[in-house]
């Protein structure tokens, strides 16, 4: 049972039922962290398991990064922190960690994993993207640390990841083990910076699948005793709590074995395994971690409790509130560079690329449409080349593929002039930047950024955005 407060295991509402999950909470695991449901389906859950507890507290997450969209069927997504980045403003940064407290607690969700304190300083890495502030440690020092006390004002805790800095990466942890090729020197100069000057205001640090050789030449960081406790506890003096990555991530091989040099480390929480049952039999047999560890590992969740337990109720943000912020953001965040611009009565190219998740762009080909543009698939002297390529758990890329390269620059070399509309990561387009004659980057798919994507593309007003991002 002691060892079992230190397992939160998944919840997949798609795949998972409530009995296995009542029957996990009567086991003693120390909370659960929650992937899909609808909003009642959430709220329920929370309900059962808690009841279902020995534990006085349990502490229910989830990774909702941007707002509960993503995760949540019936919620509103959120702007993603790079269009924070690129607007540069704390105020929408806080008004974020606010809003989505005060809808995760609401549901009876306690513990928020974000921010992300990433760098965004590789175009290829697969997984951060957009999910990064910027590239520029200062400026996610201050935008993260604003959501970080958005949330805090909101009545949730919150999270730092991916400790010691996922940025600089080109392997998706979830696939394969990325490897972070920095001296100390460096890392002390850019990936470390945010976590260094943020922890004051953290409730939790998640500890990264990534290989850092400079600081330990065997383990990931998340397994690593010298990343963990000699440079995340010792050296920047964090006395909270230590949580990691997903244990079902292929990063780190079998999660039994993971989740003992975890805890060994000095992690205090193991997250998100596959078989969190057959995990909680290893640990029992022969492979529990020292009793002060354990002891540590009590401690801190005894605290968070404490914590989560003093926030007060909250009211849930409408969905006028949620689309009003992102409607806000998109006015601030866009950034427009070039020559182009399309009037009323012309006809024009639509060619679209990199829809993995099916995202569409029907707001932006309605507004156009609606102000006159004649939109076409075949030959026009104006062509729109949209990208909605993203980062994705699981896929291992960001950049467009080369069928769909060679489709863009067919169409750009046919056509008088072109603009790239990236409603995605503003890196998965590169190799077509030089080729058109504008590119606005919206960052997201959004309904709002869409719209403000037509308002710029038509000349109804100036773009405000500034990239955060070397591209």
């Amino acid at each position: 049972m002691q060892i079992n407060r230190l397992i939160f295991p998944g919840f997949w509402f798609d795949k998972n039922t409530w009995q296995q999950g009542e029957e996990l909470a009567r086991a003693g695991v120390g909370g659960f962290c929650l992937y899909g449901g609808t909003g009642a389906q959430i709220k329920e859950f929370c309900a059962r398991v808690r009841r279902a507890s020995p534990w006085e507290k349990i502490l229910i997450c989830a990774d909702y990064e941007d707002g509960l969209g993503r995760w949540v069927k019936d919620s509103v997504r959120l702007a993603p922190n790079m269009a924070l980045g690129a607007a540069d403003s704390q105020e929408l940064s806080f008004e974020k960690g606010f809003l989505t407290a005060r809808a995760a607690r609401a549901l009876g969700v306690d513990w928020v994993f974000a921010p992300v304190a990433d760098l965004a300083d590789t175009p290829d890495n697969p997984i951060v993207n957009t999910r990064a502030f910027s590239a520029h440690p200062q400026a996610v020092i201050r935008l993260a640390g604003a959501l970080m006390k958005g949330l805090t004002q909101g009545g949730a805790l919150n999270c730092l990841k991916h400790f010691p800095g996922h940025g600089q990466t080109r392997v998706d942890s979830h696939l394969a083990l990325p490897v972070l090729s920095r001296t100390p020197e460096e890392l002390f100069q850019a990936e470390l910076k945010p976590f260094a000057a943020l922890l004051p205001l953290a409730d939790g640090v998640m500890t990264g699948h990534l290989k850092v050789p400079a600081l330990d030449a065997q383990h990931p960081a998340s397994l690593s005793a010298a990343i963990t406790t000699g440079l995340l506890k010792e050296k920047l003096g964090w006395k909270g709590c230590v949580l990691t990555d997903a244990l079902l991530m292929r990063a780190i091989g079998d999660e039994c074995h993971a989740a003992r040099e975890a805890l060994n480390a000095g992690a205090h929480i193991l997250l998100a395994m596959n078989d969190p049952h057959k995990v909680s039999r290893f640990l029992h047999i022969k492979n529990s971690p020292a009793p002060a560890l354990l002891r540590a590992a009590h401690a801190q969740l005894d605290a968070l409790c404490a914590r989560s337990n003093q926030a007060t109720p909250v009211v849930p943000p409408t969905h006028a509130e949620l689309e009003d912020f992102n409607r806000r953001t998109a006015r601030a965040a866009c950034v427009w560079n070039g020559a182009f611009r399309l009037r009323a009565g012309e006809r024009v190219r639509a060619v679209v690329l990199g829809d993995d998740e099916q995202a569409g762009w029907a707001v932006l080909r309605e507004k156009l449409t609606q102000s006159g543009i004649q939109l076409t698939d075949g030959p026009a002297d104006k062509v729109l080349i949209i990208s909605l390529a993203n980062y994705k758990s699981f896929k291992g890329r960001i950049r467009l593929t080369p069928q769909d390269e060679s489709r863009a620059l067919q169409a750009v070399r046919q056509a008088r002039q072109s603009a790239l509309v990236c409603l995605g990561s503003p890196f998965a387009a590169l190799p077509l930047k030089g080729a058109v004659n504008a590119v606005l980057q919206a960052f997201c798919p959004l309904s709002a950024f869409q719209q403000e994507a037509a308002a710029l593309l038509l000349g109804h007003h100036a773009a405000q955005g500034k990239m955060p991002v070397c591209l």
